[in-house]
């Protein structure tokens, strides 16, 4: 695969740094706790944006297990190696500070333990049980990991009750690696994302990054697999290399290119929501626009999947 050299970044990719009132408290209230998010790890462009809110719930997506990776994916700046053991309190924490925070919608992800016996799907599992017994209203999307592919792990997480489950399948099947670790792999992936859309209740997420060499037929066609397992949620957002140790970005790909594959995703393969846009990550304003977009008429989660089950039998 051949890479570009470092180019200056368009206009349209020029961020703000995050500020504001709402931003510092929940920072302030993440370290009081000693949690870690994928926002701050992975230098996420939208941290101020999404912890704050536009017009509804802000997003802060927390990270379980601490904040080494046992992977090493060429795209991602989560440091890898360097293991800890799990801290035993950390879902009571992350409880805590989304009571003291007030968050509606929580996004929970995790760096990837193959270190551990269940690659740390019990932990998951019981911080997603802590949220239920002490905040039962706020509803819960999960970033997991691949999990090997153990369907048996994958369950646990189904069954601690979250609202939505993600997993990234992150780039057409041609990219793969090496964009990826190689422990990870499209097929994968795509029976991650099965097994959990087996499940009514629980909706199914994944995100691609754009600009690493695909073409617009590989994406053509990885929706059309996401689509073909039920995965109801899709989000595209612009690859930006972390450091020159990482993976090069090929192409700045324009916003309008975006807003062709949200409309694709919307009007040729029925996907629930699509969020399209260069600085879109996969937490993207997950709060917002998941109450916007899929509760729209103030139901639960289960009854927004009845009436999108009706929608399509009747389509």
């Amino acid at each position: 695969m051949q890479y570009m050299s470092r180019a200056r970044k368009p206009d349209w990719l020029k961020m703000r740094p995050p500020s504001g009132r709402r931003f510092t408290e929940i920072k302030q209230v993440l370290r009081e706790h000693d949690l870690h998010t994928v926002c701050e790890e992975a230098n996420c462009p939208n941290l101020g944006e999404c912890w704050s809110g536009r017009d509804g719930p802000g997003t802060a997506t927390i990270m379980l297990m601490g904040d080494r990776c046992s992977r090493g994916c060429n795209f991602c700046d989560v440091q890898t190696g360097g293991m800890e053991p799990l801290d035993p309190d950390e879902p009571e924490n992350v409880a805590a500070a989304i009571a003291e925070i007030g968050l509606e919608y929580v996004v929970l992800t995790s760096v990837d333990r193959d270190d551990l016996p269940d690659q740390g799907a019990n932990h998951f599992a019981e911080t997603i049980r802590e949220i239920n017994d002490r905040h039962p209203e706020t509803l819960i999307e999960v970033l997991i990991p691949d999990f090997q592919g153990e369907k048996r792990l994958i369950q646990r997480i189904i069954d601690a009750g979250p609202d939505v489950i993600a997993h990234n399948i992150e780039t057409v099947e041609r990219l793969q690696w090496p964009v990826r670790d190689r422990r990870a792999g499209y097929e994968q992936s795509l029976s991650v994302l099965s097994t959990v859309a087996d499940r009514s209740d629980i909706y199914t997420k994944t995100s691609l990054m754009l600009g690493v060499g695909e073409y617009d037929h590989e994406i053509y066609q990885t929706l059309g697999d996401l689509r073909e397992i039920d995965v109801d949620i899709v989000t595209f957002g612009q690859y930006l290399q972390p450091s020159r140790r990482h993976l090069e970005v090929t192409e700045h790909v324009h916003p309008d290119k975006f807003d062709t594959y949200q409309q694709i995703a919307h009007e040729e393969f029925n996907f629930a929501y699509c969020a399209s846009g260069p600085l879109v990550r996969s937490s993207y304003r997950a709060g917002e626009l998941f109450i916007e977009s899929v509760l729209r008429d103030g139901d639960d989660v289960a009854a927004a999947r009845r009436r999108a089950s009706a929608d399509g039998n009747s389509a």
